[in-house]
């Protein structure tokens, strides 16, 4: 699904934030990036779908080099991946249906866009999402009126809503509380369960890291020093991607609910979905 081929980022300033990163990521599975503030997860993501511009490898998603694309093609291609933002990137303004909405700009077009001129069948994909999301009952409710944890939650349906082959997921838990955190998780890892979706998770809590992704990738000074699975996560790990420290009580344990593998909806608000009438939309 995704390969990533010695990739490297240079800035400006002569700092190497990525240094030959080499890796593949197979269709359906979720992956969590963890390391130091620094250590180019970021910088890692926001390379695959070009918002940063690699200084030197190749990226190819499914056979489409990556890399190598013209502006016009790299934005046909961006249709196929779903960005979720640490500061959820929501227009304040407009209303949570709107937002939604938003993530078909690279189906309709802007000025279709602008206009709320949007297809029905987008409407109705948006309100099974937000369903889904438990958010069906905020359809109309402006933006900034919501919690931190409803904001991600509008954020997972825009990026969903693109009908996406792999998540790039750029921590969605870094504002939100430790409750709300896990639910975030947990609902990424559902979603991507029940659609076939691949996801690479920028996330510093290795906790929930642990919990949740069915493979752990830890970077360094732009480097890979970790690639397994959760529980081969040991202290002597941790130290080779943080450093040293007492790691004897960082390695998370989890109940079984709480396991991505269980797929169950905590996010379902029962009631009368609200009505909404978008300006100029089609039948």
């Amino acid at each position: 699904m995704l390969r990533l081929t010695e990739l490297t980022k240079r800035y400006p300033t002569g700092d190497r934030a990525l240094r030959g990163v080499s890796l593949s990521l197979p269709r359906g599975q979720v992956m969590a990036l963890i390391g130091p503030s620094g250590a180019g997860k970021s910088t890692l993501i926001r390379c695959v779908n070009r918002l940063v511009e690699p200084t030197g490898g190749q990226i190819f998603l499914g056979d489409t080099e990556l890399t190598r694309l013209s502006l016009s093609a790299l934005r046909q291609q961006r249709r196929r991946m779903g960005m979720i933002f640490q500061e959820y990137a929501l227009v304040e303004r407009l209303s949570v249906m709107e937002n939604v909405l938003s993530g078909r700009l690279g189906y309709v077009g802007f000025w279709r866009s602008f206009l709320r001129r949007y297809p029905q069948s987008d409407i109705d994909a948006a309100f099974r999402l937000l369903e889904r999301v438990g958010l069906d009952q905020f359809a109309n409710k402006r933006a900034d009126a919501l919690s931190g944890g409803q904001r991600q939650r509008v954020g997972i349906a825009r990026a969903l809503i693109q009908d996406p082959d792999i998540l790039l997921v750029d921590e969605p838990t870094a504002s939100l509380d430790p409750k709300t955190s896990r639910q975030i998780m947990r609902l990424i890892c559902e979603l991507c369960a029940e659609k076939g979706l691949a996801a690479v998770i920028n996330i510093h809590d290795v906790a929930l890291a642990q919990m949740f992704a069915a493979r752990i990738v830890g970077l360094r000074q732009g480097e890979i020093v970790f690639d397994g699975l959760p529980e081969e996560l040991t202290p002597d790990a941790l130290t080779r991607i943080y450093g040293e420290e007492d790691w004897s009580a960082a390695v998370a344990t989890s109940d079984d609910d709480d396991e991505c593998s269980t797929p169950q909806s905590n996010f379902r608000f029962t009631g009368t979905m609200p009505r909404f009438a978008m300006q100029g939309a089609t039948t």
